[in-house]
C-alpha cells in the first residue's frame, strides 16, 4: 500500500508573473516541487524535463513575465507531512511593512527544509500565513545560527535586496565568541576562500588563494580570561565565511565543531554552550530607489547570554559584556 505521504502529481504549466520574473529556474523550481532535493532539481533540468516555451534551459535561466513553465511529475516523500507554523516563530517579529519581513531565526532552526529537514523557517512562514502571496528568504543563516533573518514580501523586494548584498550595500553584524584573548583594537581579514575541499571525507570551506576573496572585520568587545566576545562586520558573504577566517587567525569559534577546537568547544561546554557562538544581531540598508532606510537588531539570545554570565563569573572580562548594543 502506498504511503499517504507519497506524492506524484501529473505534469503541469505554470505562467511566470510578474513576483517571478527575473528568478533563477533553478530557485523557481525549489518552490513549486516543495521537500524535492537539490540534486533533484538540477537532474530533471539536465535531462530536460523542464521545459520553458517548449525549449530545454539551464539552471541558471532566468525567467522572464509571460514564460510558460512545464514542470514534470515529480514523486515526493514528505515524512514531516504538510508544512505548520513553529512555536519558535511566535513573537520573533523584528520587523515589518508591505515588502519585508525581518525575523529573528531561534538557535537550531534551519531556515529551509532538505536533507532530511522537513521544513525551516521559510516553510513554517508560509504555512503560518497562508494567504501571503509571496514569501522567499533573501539570505541565509547556519542551523545553529540565530538572530536577523530577511524575507521577502515581493519579488522587486528580492531583486533589490540582492543587489545590495552583491554590490556590499547591506551592513550585516554578528557576535561571537572566540578562542583565546584578543590582542589590539579591530582587525581585518582578507584572506580567499574555497569550497568543497575534503577533510577526511568531509566538505570544508578553506583559505586559499585559488578561491573567492573574503573580507571579515572583527572588533573586540570583551576579553576574558580565555576567550574573546568579538562583534564581526561582512565585506563579502561566502560559505562558513566568519568561521574559517576566526579560525585562520587562531581565534576558532565557540561551539564549532567543523573549524573550531575541541579542548576549547569542551571547556565552553562545561559552561553550558550547547551550540555554535554565532549570533546575527545587526542588519541595516538604504534601498536608493525608494528612499527608505531599514534598520533591524536581535538582542543576543538566553542561551548565549548565560554562557557570558558564566564566563565573567569565572574570571572576570574588560570591555564591554552587553553584547545587544548596536554599532
Amino acid at each position: 500500500m502506498q504511503a499517504a505521504t507519497d506524492v506524484t502529481p501529473a505534469v503541469r504549466t505554470v505562467r511566470v508573473g510578474p513576483e517571478q520574473a527575473d528568478q533563477r529556474i533553478d530557485n523557481f523550481l525549489m518552490r513549486e516541487l516543495k521537500g524535492v532535493p537539490r540534486s533533484r532539481i538540477y537532474r530533471i533540468l539536465r535531462r530536460g524535463e523542464v521545459r520553458v516555451n517548449g525549449g530545454r534551459i539551464g539552471p541558471t535561466y532566468r525567467l522572464r513575465r509571460g514564460d510558460q513553465v512545464r514542470i514534470p511529475p515529480v514523486r515526493t516523500a514528505a515524512p514531516g507531512g504538510p508544512a505548520r507554523p513553529r512555536p519558535e516563530l511566535e513573537g520573533a517579529v523584528l520587523y515589518e511593512d508591505e515588502r519585508l519581513l525581518a525575523v529573528n531565526k531561534p538557535p537550531g532552526m534551519a531556515v529551509h527544509g532538505g536533507s532530511g529537514i522537513s521544513q525551516g523557517v521559510i516553510e513554517a512562514l508560509r504555512a503560518a500565513r497562508p494567504k501571503a502571496p509571496y514569501l522567499e528568504l533573501v539570505h541565509r543563516l547556519d542551523r545553529e545560527t540565530s538572530g536577523c533573518l530577511l524575507v521577502a514580501k515581493k519579488r522587486s523586494e528580492l531583486r533589490t535586496l540582492h543587489a545590495l548584498l552583491r554590490e556590499g550595500g547591506m551592513d550585516k553584524r554578528y557576535l561571537t565568541l572566540v578562542r583565546g584573548c584578543w590582542q589590539g583594537g579591530e582587525r581585518t581579514v582578507r584572506a580567499a576562500l574555497r569550497k568543497n575541499q575534503l577533510r577526511g571525507g568531509e566538505r570544508m570551506v578553506r583559505v586559499d588563494e585559488q578561491g573567492k576573496e573574503a573580507e571579515t572585520r572583527f572588533r573586540p568587545l570583551a576579553v576574558f580570561n580565555d576567550a574573546t566576545l568579538l562583534e564581526v562586520e561582512l565585506g563579502t558573504g561566502r560559505t562558513h565565511q566568519i568561521r574559517v577566517h576566526a579560525a585562520h587567525i587562531g581565534h576558532p569559534i565557540a561551539g564549532d565543531r567543523k573549524y573550531g577546537d575541541e579542548a576549547f568547544n569542551r571547556r565552553l561546554r562545561e559552561l553550558g554552550l550547547k551550540r555554535l557562538f554565532l549570533h546575527a544581531h545587526s542588519l541595516a540598508f538604504t534601498d536608493p530607489d525608494r528612499g527608505r532606510s531599514v534598520h533591524v537588531s536581535a538582542p543576543l539570545s538566553a542561551d548565549l547570554r548565560r554562557v557570558l554570565d558564566a564566563l565573567e563569573d569565572s574570571g572576570g572580562a574588560t570591555g564591554d559584556k552587553r553584547g545587544d548594543e548596536g554599532r
